[in-house]
């Protein structure tokens, strides 16, 4: 069977058989390539798999609605395909609630929990309207304009080029009928808080300190609902810690692993 899903599944032959698979959501609007110096750094170490979500990147876009749930489904899927029965899960913004939506889902497959620069609260009225109008908008004008709108919302204004001009790249090339589905399906999303609260897990939070989507407040207020979570704030960077400053977001994940690996 094939998967659905486009995905990358990298490790070192040398990978220790202890280490657990890291299994990595990208956000809206972008793709796999989002999680390039995770990949590169960790499939040393562990077997990494990144795909790309329904609508982005190499995997098929389904007009329409793509509620939270549906993304769950397809991980799952894949996951069941490629044989990964534990692993630990980290997702960025709407990676983060998909991951969410995973623990809902199958969380007894989780042993570790990664969430960055995203929030469990449901849409409030107004987001709902504004995550509507947007995807109207992606529809009739394309990608370009909200990608140059954003891009300094993304990342933060000190980032280096190259990390601007992939993230930009990112965000032109996504199809825009799967970043709208996306957005009315976020516009849908739950509660995600009481969910945080039975997480057996150990739990990462990882929040730029520039981010102005998911600011340091939500991570803080995340982190006090997990049972088992540590809390870190990465400085000089706004919502993609992970490729603005790969180094620290890299080193705190290596502490993560290996304490649940311990």
């Amino acid at each position: 069977m094939t998967p659905f899903l486009a995905y990358e599944d990298k490790s070192a032959d040398t990978s220790p058989s202890h280490a657990l698979p890291l299994v990595l959501v990208h956000g809206h609007p972008f793709d796999r390539t989002m999680w390039a110096p995770q990949i590169e750094a960790f499939s040393a170490s562990r077997r990494v798999i990144a795909p790309d979500l329904r609508g982005y990147g190499a995997s098929p876009v389904v007009p329409g609605v793509t509620l939270l749930s549906r993304f769950a489904e397809d991980l799952e899927e894949l996951l069941d395909e490629v044989k990964a029965e534990a692993f630990v899960l980290a997702g960025l913004s709407m990676g983060g609630q998909i991951a969410m939506e995973c623990c809902a889902r199958f969380g007894d497959r989780v042993r570790g929990l990664v969430l960055a620069d995203t929030s469990p609260a449901p849409e409030t009225p107004g987001g709902r309207t504004s995550r509507n109008e947007t995807a109207d908008r992606l529809l009739a004008e394309g990608m370009r304009g909200y990608a140059d709108e954003v891009l300094e919302k993304m990342v933060a204004p000190t980032a280096h080029p190259e990390v601007k001009a992939h993230v930009h790249r990112m965000m032109t090339s996504t199809d825009p009928r799967g970043a709208a589905a996306a957005l009315r399906g976020r516009a849908e999303r739950p509660d995600y808080r009481p969910l945080l609260t039975r997480v057996a897990v150990p739990t990462l939070v990882v929040v730029g300190e520039d981010d102005a989507y998911t600011p340091v407040s939500d991570a803080e207020a995340m982190h006090a609902l997990l049972p088992h979570s540590t809390l870190h704030v990465v400085r000089s960077a706004a919502h993609l810690p992970n490729l603005e400053q790969p180094t620290d977001f890299n080193e705190t994940l290596s502490r993560f692993l290996a304490t649940i690996e311990a």
